[in-house]
This record gives structure tokens, C-alpha cells and sequence, in this order.
């Protein structure tokens, strides 16, 4: 990236920032979480005996990946949105003949390219692309392929992630991506026992926690401010009518923050509402994309607990 860009990057950063802090219900944008040090942190989180997503996720993944091969098409430029360490995209990209290019697109420049290099060691005969964006925000593929098809990989659950309005722009920004003849595979968490979900996002390491207060260090390293981690506590708490577990970053004492020449001010009790995660059922899910997508196939655990899907544009 140019300094221009860099610059402007910045800027977005802080008016987002500045916009979520000054609410009523206090937020900060999750995509923050993941500079450097918040990438590294995750996937610490994603190795944890208690975080079931992504255990259950490679299982499918490993599983199934044969059936998705079958179903994904027989040239595919793979694009995947906040792609982090790729880790799970191992599996397509090992046991799918019919991938010519990979698109790793992530907000962490630094993190992306260390990863990329190393796919292309790895998988020399695939083309790694890696793009350096957010994918909430306007972007340009690069040229590749022009014959191949174009499928979104969205692993994760991270689409639980967005509020309701962000899910109906994210899906219409895939859709138009991939074009009448592509397709999207998604990973999406499901419902199950409360016990299990809340202990997923407080585990017993505080890696979570850590990971929840990183949002601040990032802000403070980027836009200079003076968040004090000893101030705020992590906490993820379910909320059964929004069917979402929610972190917060809790203030344990009344303080300020100096922020963009404005003092913000924290009151004793009150939180920073930082990430949610969606829970769907298989029907719930279905009806949220029906707008643009249709579901095709399903692949689960013995469990239920999550699910693997392949959707076609409508």
C-alpha cells in the first residue's frame, strides 16, 4: 500500500472508531481485531479445548471435502474474505484438483503476505493471489482466469459476526462477486446448548480475553490513544432473543480516553460492545439468504453443532 492509502486507512479507522465510541451503546468495529497481534491471538483461540467451531468445522471439512469438490465446479478461482491463516483452506486447497487460483484477501497486510508466500511453497501449482483488503468496503479483484468460476470461501461462522443489515449487504456484495455462475461455500454455526457456547467464548486460558482487549491495543498503536487494558474486562454473555453470544469489554472504573483531540468518557458498569456471533438453525439460515442465494447442499457433524453449506445465486 501507498502512504496515500495508508493514510486513508487510517482515517477510516478513526472516524469508525470515533462514531462507535460516542454512541449511546458503545462499539468498536470487530474487524480491528485483527492486526498482527490479533491475528496470531486467534488462532490460538481456534487450537482451544473449549472453542468447538473450528475443530467441528475441520472435521466437516475433511470429511466432506471430496463431495465438495464435485459440487464447486471443475475450474474455480477460490476467494476467501478475511482469510487469516488460511489454515482451514488447506484442506480444499490439498484435496481439490480443480482449483487454479486462490484469492486470500485480508485487512492484515503484514500477516497476509507471510501467509501467501508460504501457500505458494506449498501448493506451487496453484495461483495465490493475495489481496490486501477490507471486504467490507469497495475493492477490485485481481485478474486471474477469466474461464474459471468464482466461489466464495467463508469459513468460520463469520458470518454471525454482522448485524442484520451488514449480513444483507455482505450477501449482496457476494452475489454480485461471484456472478450468476458462481457459488458460495460457508461455514455456519448453529444452535445448541447455552453451556457450550458460553464457554467457548470465556475460556478458562483468558486467551479470549486477551484476544477481546487486543481491539484497544490496536486502536492505541494505530490512531495513538491511551486505552488502559487494566480498565476493562472481557466478558461474553448469550442473549437468547437476538439468538447471539455477545463481548463486551466491560469498564471496571469510571475514566477517559483521550481520542482525536475529544475526551471520551467511560462510566463505571457500562460496556464496549466489541463482536457478536449468530447462532441459526438450518431453516432460519436458509430464509436469511433467500433474497440472494439458494441452498444447494449441507454437510454437518454427528452433533449438529455446525454446518458447511454450499449456496448457488438466485
Amino acid at each position: 500500500m501507498t502512504d496515500l492509502e495508508i493514510e486513508a486507512q487510517k482515517g477510516n479507522m478513526a472516524e469508525e472508531v470515533l462514531a462507535g465510541l460516542t454512541s449511546l451503546q458503545k462499539t468498536l468495529p470487530s474487524k480491528y481485531f485483527y492486526d498482527k497481534k490479533g491475528s496470531e491471538i486467534f488462532d490460538k483461540i481456534t487450537e482451544l479445548e473449549e472453542y468447538y467451531p473450528t475443530r467441528v468445522e475441520r472435521h466437516i471439512l475433511e470429511t466432506y471435502v471430496h463431495e465438495m469438490a464435485t459440487v464447486i465446479g471443475e475450474t474455480v478461482e477460490l476467494i476467501e474474505p478475511g482469510s487469516g491463516s488460511s489454515d482451514k483452506t488447506r484442506i480444499l486447497l490439498q484435496n481439490m484438483s480443480n482449483i487454479c487460483c486462490y484469492i486470500p484477501m485480508d485487512i492484515s497486510g503484514d500477516y497476509l503476505f507471510k501467509v501467501a508466500d508460504q501457500l505458494q511453497k506449498d501448493f506451487p501449482k496453484i495461483k495465490i493471489v493475495p489481496l490486501q483488503a477490507d471486504y467490507t468496503q469497495t475493492f477490485e479483484l485481481p485478474l486471474t482466469n477469466p474461464k474459471a468460476r468464482k466461489v466464495v470461501f467463508f469459513p468460520g461462522s463469520t458470518i454471525g459476526n454482522f448485524k442484520k443489515e451488514r449480513v444483507n449487504l455482505f450477501l449482496e456484495m457476494i452475489s454480485k462477486l461471484v456472478g450468476n455462475d458462481g457459488a458460495l461455500l460457508i461455514g455456519v454455526d448453529l444452535k445448541k446448548d447455552i453451556t457450550v457456547l458460553e464457554a467457548a467464548y470465556n475460556d478458562k486460558k483468558g486467551v479470549t480475553a486477551a484476544f477481546n482487549k487486543n481491539i484497544l491495543v490496536h486502536i492505541n498503536n494505530e490512531l495513538n490513544t491511551n486505552f488502559n487494558l487494566d480498565l476493562f474486562e472481557h466478558r461474553a454473555i448469550w442473549n437468547e432473543e437476538a439468538s447471539r453470544i455477545e463481548m463486551h469489554l466491560f469498564v471496571k472504573e469510571s475514566h477517559s480516553v483521550l481520542f482525536a483531540g475529544r475526551e471520551i468518557q467511560f462510566r463505571k458498569g457500562e460496556t464496549i460492545h466489541t463482536e457478536n456471533s449468530h447462532k441459526y438453525t438450518l431453516s432460519g439460515f436458509a430464509e436469511m439468504v433467500s433474497n440472494w442465494f439458494e441452498v444447494k447442499k449441507v454437510w454437518t457433524d454427528e452433533q449438529d453443532y455446525f454446518s458447511v453449506q454450499y449456496l448457488e445465486p438466485k
